[in-house]
């Protein structure tokens, strides 16, 4: 049974994430901090599911150790942890305000969000990962870690912070695969946060996104940086 943990699923590119793995037939484990969202999200991905795939939604927040240890544990009561994927996220800041100008408290909660709690879930889900045949991970970032873009300096700098975590931790652990990737502009509540008041409708739907998502994981592709929209042409199949 292919088992893997999706944080941030209760919407947006989490829950379409977990949605393609259920369709595939994979048992997963979910995260988010808003009970009835989540509870929401996991009835909707019961409804994908083939029969073979078992869902086990915890509300909780990512920063907190034992809600960390308990979303491992609960992957692992479906067998061997095949993947993590590192979705859970915030903005910052909103509206996106400068770095010369930008509140450091606000800056503290968001590299504890962005950096400090995705590492430290790979530490918790290491064990467990490393007793797959095919342990992957799945970081995922933002052009704003590669671009300077006005307002984006807070976010930009933790996924930044992030893919660096990546790379390194794939050097230090070679049995594990560790992806950044990088889904573009989505409609999601998190990019409308970044643009209040206006309208980002022209943005694709997370979903769009899901069949690239899907092709790497099924992959042999080696740990780096990935754009969703660039998988498609250059993936390597296995």
């Amino acid at each position: 049974m292919n088992v893997a943990i999706v944080t941030g699923a209760s919407r947006g590119l989490g829950e379409a994430l977990a949605g393609g793995l259920v369709r595939q037939g994979w048992s997963v484990a979910i995260d988010g901090r808003d009970a009835g969202a989540l509870d929401a999200a996991a009835q909707r991905l019961a409804s994908l599911s083939p029969g073979s795939a078992a869902i086990r939604a915890l509300p909780g927040d990512i920063t907190d150790p034992q809600h960390r240890a308990e979303l491992v544990a609960a992957a692992n009561a479906f067998g061997p942890l095949g993947l993590l994927i590192n979705n859970a996220g915030t903005l910052g800041a909103s509206p996106l305000p400068s770095l010369a100008n930008y509140p450091l408290g606000d800056l503290r909660v968001a590299f504890e969000v962005n950096v400090v709690a995705p590492i430290a879930l790979i530490q918790v889900a290491l064990p467990a990962l490393l007793q797959s045949l095919h342990p992957r991970v799945v970081n995922i970032t933002s052009d704003a870690a590669a671009e300077a873009y006005q307002g984006w300096g807070g976010y930009g700098a933790g996924k930044a912070a992030l893919e660096r975590l990546g790379a390194v931790l794939s050097v230090e652990v070679p049995a594990l695969t560790v992806w950044s990737v990088d889904p573009g502009d989505l409609r999601t509540a998190m990019h409308q946060e970044a643009f209040p008041g206006e309208d980002i409708s022209d943005r694709p739907e997370p979903e769009s996104v899901v069949p690239a998502f899907l092709e790497l994981i099924g992959s042999d592709r080696p740990s780096g940086r990935y754009r969703a929209a660039d998988i498609g042409s250059t993936l390597v199949s296995p």
